[in-house]
C-alpha cells in the first residue's frame, strides 16, 4: 500500500510504499534529500512540523524526528528550538570543492575530506555578531581602511594566538587575509621577492595546492618526505630551499605531529639557511587524545609566517584567515595584500572579533569537540564490527583519518565498489607529489558526516576494504574470513 501526503510547503509530495521492503524512515530520507537536491525545495522553504508530516504519513512523530536529525546532520535541514524547519542554504550543491576524484549525489555516506560540519554552523550567533559589530562600527569603518584589516580583529586574534597557540603575535605584523589559499599566495610573492627561489612542501601533503602557488610566485616547488615524526629536516637540507610550508600540528593528511626534536631542527635549518617556514595551523583547534602543541611560530617569530582561518571552526564560506608574519616579510605582504584587494571586508572582521570576545566562539568549539569526538568513536567502532584489520591512524586531532589498506587492495578499485554502493571514499594518492596508489591508504572525512551515515556507510562496504576489485565483482558475496 502507498500513502501519499502533500504537506503545506509547495510541491512537496511523499510517498511510502510498505511492502517495498525499504526501511520507512529511510524512504523519508530519500524523498527529501530528493526534493531539495531537484530544487522543489529551494533554500529557506519551510518544512512541515515533525508532528504534521507524521500524521499526514501515518507514522510515528519519532520516526521523522529522526529523519530530520539526519538531514540536518548532512546539511539538507537546519533547525532550531521554537522555530521551522527549513532547508539550508548551500543544500543544492556541494558545499565546498571535492577532492580528485569527485563526489556524487545520492550518497549514503560521504567520507569527503576537508570540510566541517555545516549544519553546525552557529548562524544565530553569527548573526547576532554582525548586528552587534554593524551597531557599533563607526562611520570611518566604511572606507578602505588598512589593507592589514580591522584593527579590532588584529587585537583580537593576537590575543587569541598567544592564549590559545602559544604564539607570538603581534597585532601591527598580522595581516587579514580571505581564507589560506590567498595567505599562501601572499606569503610566497614576498618570498620570491626575499630572494627565495626554491619552496618546499610535505609529502604526502596538498602538492597541488603549494606548486599552484608556488608557480604563480614563480618559484619551484618540491617535496619532503614525512614520517613518524613529522617533515624529514635532513631530507630538506638536502634541497636548495630556502622555504618550506608544513602542517606540524595535525599533519596534513598523515595526522602525525611535528615532534619537539624535528621542531628544534627546523627552526635551526631555517637560520643556517636563511630561510623560511611557512606554518599552516591546520587541525589545532580539535584534538582528543593528547595536550595542544603550541605554534611554531612561537619558537622562532622572525623564521615562520603562521597561517590561520576559521574555514575548520566555524565554515570555509567565510573566507577569513589571517598571517602572523615576520618583521623582514611584513611590509611586503601587507602590500601584495594591498595590491591584491586592498583588504578583506570590514564588517566581517568586526563580527569575527565580537565573536571571540563574546565567549560564543569558544563555546561554539567546545560544542564541536564534542560532536567531532562522537564521530570519531563511531568510526572507530564501524570499522571494528566491519573491517576488523584495518588499521586506523591520524586520530588524535580534527576530523579525517587514515585506512591502511591490505597490500594487495588497489585505492581505485576499492572506491569504484564502494561508489557502487553509493559511499564516497577517497584514497590518499592526490595527497603525493608522484599520486603513487601504493600503499594503498584512504582519507576518511568525518566532519559532515553524522554517525549514524557513518555507520551504515562503512557497513555497506565492509566486504570493500580487503579487495574492492573482489567486491566489485561478487557484489553481495560474503566477505572473506580472513581480517585485513
Amino acid at each position: 500500500m502507498t500513502v501519499q501526503w502533500s504537506g503545506r510547503t509547495p510541491g512537496l509530495l511523499l510517498s511510502l510504499d510498505r511492502e517495498s521492503g525499504e526501511q520507512l524512515r529511510a524512504q523519508v530520507e530519500r524523498q527529501v534529500r530528493e526534493a531539495i537536491r531537484s530544487g522543489r525545495l529551494r533554500v529557506g522553504e519551510r518544512l512541515p512540523s515533525s508532528r504534521e508530516l507524521a500524521l499526514g504519513l501515518g507514522v510515528s512523530r519519532g520516526l521523522v524526528q529522526e529523519c530530520y536529525a539526519q538531514l540536518q546532520a548532512e546539511g539538507y535541514l537546519v533547525t532550531r528550538v521554537g522555530a521551522a524547519t527549513r532547508v539550508a542554504a548551500g543544500a543544492h550543491t556541494p558545499p565546498a570543492p571535492a577532492p580528485p576524484s569527485g563526489t556524487g549525489p545520492g550518497l549514503l555516506a560521504d567520507f569527503r575530506w576537508g570540510v566541517p560540519d555545516l549544519g553546525t554552523f552557529p548562524l544565530d550567533d553569527w548573526l547576532w555578531a554582525l548586528r552587534e559589530a554593524g551597531r557599533a562600527m563607526p562611520t570611518a569603518a566604511l572606507d578602505y581602511g588598512d589593507p592589514r584589516g580591522s584593527s579590532v580583529l588584529r587585537e583580537v586574534l593576537a590575543g587569541y594566538a598567544r592564549r590559545v597557540r602559544a604564539a607570538a603575535a603581534d597585532p601591527e605584523r598580522m595581516v587579514v587575509c580571505s581564507g589560506y589559499a590567498q595567505g599562501l599566495g601572499l606569503t610566497l610573492r614576498a618570498l620570491a621577492r626575499a630572494g627565495v627561489r626554491t619552496v618546499a612542501y610535505e609529502d604526502p601533503g596538498s602538492p597541488a595546492t603549494v606548486s599552484a602557488a608556488a608557480a604563480s610566485a614563480g618559484l619551484a616547488a618540491v617535496p619532503v618526505p614525512v614520517d613518524a615524526h613529522g617533515v624529514d629536516v635532513r631530507a630538506l637540507a638536502a634541497t636548495d630551499a630556502r622555504a618550506v610550508v608544513l602542517t606540524p600540528a595535525h599533519q596534513w593528511p598523515t595526522g602525525v605531529v611535528l615532534s619537539p626534536g624535528r621542531r628544534r631542527e627546523l627552526i635551526a635549518w631555517a637560520v643556517r639557511r636563511d630561510a623560511y617556514v611557512v606554518e599552516d595551523d591546520y587541525d589545532a583547534e580539535f584534538r582528543y587524545d593528547r595536550e595542544p602543541v603550541g605554534a611554531v611560530q612561537g619558537l622562532a617569530a622572525d623564521r615562520v609566517v603562521s597561517i590561520g582561518t576559521v574555514s575548520k571552526s566555524l565554515a570555509p564560506a567565510l573566507r577569513i584567515g589571517w598571517l602572523l608574519c615576520p618583521p623582514a616579510l611584513a611590509e611586503d605582504i601587507v602590500e601584495h595584500k594591498r595590491l591584491s584587494d586592498r583588504g578583506s571586508p570590514t564588517l566581517d572582521q568586526l563580527a569575527l572579533a565580537r565573536l571571540i570576545e563574546s565567549g560564543r566562539f569558544d563555546r561554539h568549539l567546545r560544542r564541536m569537540r564534542t560532536t567531532y569526538a562522537a564521530r570519531r568513536t563511531a568510526l572507530l567502532d564501524a570499522l571494528a564490527e566491519h573491517a576488523p584489520g584495518v588499521e586506523v591512524s591520524g586520530l588524535a586531532a580534527g576530523f579525517h583519518a587514515v585506512a591502511h589498506l591490505d597490500g594487495a587492495a588497489e585505492e581505485g578499485a576499492v572506491i569504484a565498489a564502494a561508489r557502487e554502493r553509493s559511499v564516497g571514499l577517497y584514497g590518499m594518492s592526490p595527497c603525493r607529489s608522484t599520486g603513487a596508489t601504493a600503499p594503498p591508504r584512504l582519507v576518511l572525512g568525518f566532519g559532515n558526516v553524522g554517525e549514524r551515515a557513518i555507520r551504515a556507510g562503512v557497513a555497506a562496504v565492509g566486504d570493500c576494504w580487503w579487495d574492492g576489485e573482489a567486491a566489485h565483482l561478487s557484489r553481495g558475496a560474503a566477505p572473506p574470513s580472513r581480517s585485513v
